[in-house]
């Protein structure tokens, strides 16, 4: 007799699937697919609460709109940057950080812009603030792709 658990993982499996079939045939998900840590859950989640990436001026209002930016608290002409402003779409903020978490791990085996980027990044900053910058990084990326049109360049971020 299977478990709740084993039915509950099964459900998911075929849930994973399902949308996995379904952002494969979206052309703008296919794009965002291309992206690393981006797969079919959160390329489709972001083609779905973004269906006009021209209501976005530039790519930085997009990655504040799901609250990746830090705070700025200025005074006196002195800029000084907090934690960020989790404000915005939370699965989607949760999601790329997840994605770019695990990105990190392999980020040693590439090569190109991207990759140097992250290896600078995580020499001077703890893991998850790492994470949280990169996750900031991809969404500008996706909003690019979204807005443009075009495919990743894989040419920044290779395997070695």
């Amino acid at each position: 007799m299977a478990s709740l658990g084993d039915e509950l993982d099964a459900k998911i499996v075929a849930l994973e699937k399902e949308i996995a079939k379904a952002s494969a045939k979206n052309p703008m998900s296919r794009l965002l697919d291309e992206v690393p840590a981006i797969g079919p859950l959160i390329s489709s989640a972001m083609v779905a609460s973004t269906p006009d990436p021209s209501v976005f001026k530039s790519a930085s209002d997009f990655s504040a709109s799901l609250g990746l930016t830090p705070n700025q608290h200025s005074t006196g002409g002195k800029e000084k940057l907090g934690a960020i402003t989790k404000k915005g779409n939370r699965y989607l903020r949760k999601m790329l950080v997840v994605g770019c978490t695990s990105l990190l791990r392999v980020a040693p085996k590439y090569k190109g812009a991207l990759a140097e980027w992250i290896a600078k990044l995580r020499a001077k900053k703890p893991e998850r603030l790492a994470a949280v910058a990169l996750a900031n990084k991809l969404a500008r990326i996706c909003w690019a792709i979204m807005s443009t049109g075009e495919s990743f360049r894989r040419e920044i971020f290779t395997k070695a």
